[in-house]
């Protein structure tokens, strides 16, 4: 072959060799913006771990907005400030146009998942260890904390009071105006239980004090815990948790757990954006494992893929690329999807007639559990 031939064929095998290169890589802006909850939560410090991971791997500069509350960290996407939410399970709210989102500015949101944290704790409810309250039941009389505009908090402990049979007519309810207001209350003796992931840091001033902390547990054996306990919170999952403030692999807790953070945006977010972004905080997952106790959770064999909020088609697409996304996963997908638009034309339906604040407030909780259940699917909240 003469000389000049070889160095065309040398020349054409390097650029196939690039261009496969090339179309290999992630692709990625140089600057994001995610939301998520305030400094030195654990849903701050997993992304602050991501952000890390993302300069120094693919020379992205992340930015992350601490929101004092759900409305805050979601407003950035609506207006288009930050391209996704490290988010809580306010994102389910925010899907079903409920509680905080049950107003005319917001109602009913197409979100979508790309990935989530599922770590080794527990969400659960924590009491004084030298209490003698040791199961949900005992909690009937007792003083238990409501935090002013913070509908995450409260629906979850009313969730764990109806596993024990209870309702917020069975305690005795503190207001406390913050999450941080309410676990100093517990430490203080204001209440005689609190709320929190297992590895919040706030509830290691409980495990320090003199009263020590103890977790009140979710039998996962209890059938009629379980179904109290879902009416109210469909998004909790069986768990045992083995790390968190007294909690360990030799001394685990037996309860319950959602994703948290939750990596979030919206239905009409680029595909290739989200099917890169998923695939980067995959393939550096060891980069930022350890970024927080809960940063462990992002592997993706801890996705839960037919939880209560659909995932991004960016997502699915790179979770079909994994061969990890199955039928029984795509068919959840499509009623998470069919139950939205339901949502959606309820809520349209609604704003098309000539009501006051007061009757849309009335109206809108009504219409929407009719909607869904004549589409056949379980309202959840009356």
């Amino acid at each position: 072959m003469p000389m000049q031939c070889k160095r065309l064929l040398t020349v054409a095998l390097l650029l196939t060799v690039a261009s496969s290169l090339l179309a290999d890589e992630i692709a990625l802006p140089k600057a994001m913006a995610w939301s998520a909850y305030n400094l030195g939560t654990t849903g701050y410090n997993q992304a602050v771990g991501i952000a890390k991971m993302l300069k120094n791997r693919h020379r992205v500069t992340l930015r992350v907005i601490p929101g004092k509350n759900d409305i805050s960290r979601l407003l950035p996407l609506l207006v288009g400030r930050a391209q996704f939410s490290a988010n809580g399970v306010a994102t389910y709210f925010a899907q079903e146009g409920m509680f905080q989102f049950a107003n005319r500015k917001w109602g009913p949101m197409p979100v979508r998942m790309v990935l989530m944290s599922v770590g080794l704790s527990n969400q659960a409810v924590a009491v004084p260890a030298n209490s003698a309250t040791f199961q949900m039941q005992d909690l009937r009389g007792k003083r238990v904390p409501f935090v002013r505009g913070a509908p995450s908090l409260n629906v979850s402990t009313e969730a764990m009071l109806a596993c024990g049979g209870l309702g917020w007519d069975d305690v005795e309810i503190v207001e406390f105006p913050g999450y941080s207001a309410m676990w100093n209350g517990i430490v203080d003796g204001h209440v005689d239980v609190a709320y929190a992931t297992t590895v919040s840091g706030p509830t290691r001033k409980l495990e320090a004090s003199p009263a020590g902390i103890r977790w009140l547990p979710v039998p996962h054996d209890d059938p009629e815990c379980w179904r109290g306990l879902l009416s109210v919170a469909p998004y909790f999952t069986k768990h045992t948790a083995t790390r968190g403030a007294a909690i360990s692999d030799a001394a685990p807790h037996e309860g319950a757990t959602y994703p948290y953070p939750i990596l979030m945006t919206f239905a009409d977010q680029d595909h290739d954006l989200v099917y890169n972004l998923a695939r980067a905080i995959n393939e550096g997952f060891d980069d930022h494992k350890l970024s927080d106790p809960g940063s462990i959770g992002w592997s993706i064999d801890r996705q839960q893929l037919q939880w209560v909020v659909p995932f991004h088609e960016g997502a699915v697409h790179y979770l079909q690329t994994l061969g990890v996304w199955t039928e029984e996963a795509q068919v959840h997908q499509r009623q998470l999807i069919q139950r939205q638009a339901v949502l959606v034309n309820a809520w349209q339906e609604l704003t098309a007639l000539p009501t006051d604040d007061d009757e849309f407030a009335e109206l809108w909780p009504k219409l929407r559990a009719l909607r869904l259940v004549e589409a056949g699917f379980d309202p959840v909240w009356q």
